[in-house]
């Protein structure tokens, strides 16, 4: 069966309001990273700029950017970007985003929410009751055609999902088929990942008993030490170290992993961002490519990403696709934060333990009954 999503159906700018509206006006970015007065922010909805007498779609968005108009294109940019002589899209006084969508329009800024029907929305969320097999299924075709279509699915893990002998397992062979392209994560995801593959235990815990292991309060300050020494996490692999594990594949595989560091890292790994803002530009060259996010057990990557991601997709071919978020965690008030993070535009929220989630959509996926039935 072919996955159908939502049909992307933009304004008719031949109609009012638009066909008297003026083009956007722009101001000039004075200093480096800071915008000039009475700049527009952005939002998550599709936005239409008006430039060159033409209504212009940015190939993504974003929350809380500015938008910068460059040789007759408008490009979505973190206000730490900008730069000196940047042109800025800015309001009028009596305009706000806040305010009146045909005040904002009059301006050649149109915000349109309804650019792929009402049902892209996420209205009430998911509570601990609610039925999954509809997500469920909808998130197995997604999958399969974002695969097959050269798609970009982005997965934002918490370090959960690596403390289980199974998930580690169904993890690797999503990724060994072709459905992770990218992994965004922390230090902690990394290093007891590693650790399993290492010393076969999580925070010292079997990684099949959840036994603690004697004095296994070490092991990952042991690997972290052991990775230090020979000064990547590459060429500990290479040496034979890691028997298996999701960060051993992404990195045989090629696949871009970016972790993002905190305060309350040990170590870190050689290759975690130290710096907040390198964390976020190399998690926005991602999710700026990504065509599906499926987000597990950590709120406050998961929300970054909520925040960073476009909602929409531009192929190649100048077709515009919404750009789904899976949130899933087993606390309802986690996944309708990140839900709301992303104005609630094309998300879904699962809630359940995210071990059984991957092993159940592993299963969906990886077994051949299910795409004879299901998929083809």
């Amino acid at each position: 069966m072919q996955f159908k999503g939502f049909q992307f159906t933009p304004p008719d700018f031949a109609s009012a309001p638009y066909d008297t509206a003026a083009e956007v006006t722009t101001a000039s970015c004075e200093i480096d990273g800071v915008a000039p007065d009475q700049f527009y922010l952005t939002c998550h909805l599709p936005t239409f700029y008006k430039i060159g007498n033409e209504w212009q779609l940015p190939i993504h968005n974003s929350l809380n950017c500015a938008a910068v108009i460059a040789n007759g294109q408008v490009k979505i940019t973190e206000l730490r970007d900008l730069k000196a002589g940047d042109a800025v899209v800015i309001r009028s006084e009596s305009g706000s985003e806040s305010g009146s969508s045909s005040d904002l329009t009059a301006q050649g800024i149109a915000v349109e929410k309804n650019c792929f029907g009402p049902d892209v929305y996420l209205n009430n969320g998911n509570a601990v009751e609610s039925s999954s097999t509809a997500n469920y299924e909808f998130l197995y075709r997604l999958m399969e055609h974002e695969r097959r279509n050269g798609g970009h699915i982005v997965w934002v893990l918490g370090p959960s999902v690596v403390f289980d002998y199974n998930t580690r397992i169904a993890l690797t062979e999503l990724a060994e088929a072709g459905y992770i392209n990218a992994l965004l994560a922390g230090n902690a995801l990394a290093t007891h990942d590693l650790e399993g593959g290492w010393l076969g235990t999580a925070l010292g815990q079997d990684i099949y008993t959840q036994v603690t292991v004697p004095l296994g309060h070490y092991n990952h300050l042991d690997l972290l030490n052991a990775v230090r020494t020979v000064g990547s996490t590459k060429e500990f692999i290479a040496q034979g170290k890691v028997k298996d594990g999701l960060i051993k594949t992404l990195m045989q595989l090629n696949i871009p992993i970016v972790l993002a560091g905190s305060i309350r890292d040990d170590g870190p790994l050689p290759e975690v961002h130290h710096c907040v803002t390198d964390s976020l530009t190399a998690m926005k060259a991602e999710t700026d490519k990504a065509t599906l996010i499926i987000a597990l057990a950590t709120m406050l990557h998961s929300t970054a990403t909520a925040n960073l991601a476009s909602t929409y997709h531009v192929d190649a071919d100048g077709r515009v696709k919404p750009v789904y978020m899976y949130a899933v965690d087993v606390t309802e008030n986690v996944v309708n934060k990140i839900s709301a993070a992303r104005g609630h535009f094309a998300t879904r929220t699962m809630i359940t333990n995210v071990q059984d989630f991957t092993a159940k959509v592993n299963r969906a996926l990886i077994k051949p009954e299910f795409k004879q039935e299901s998929l083809i």
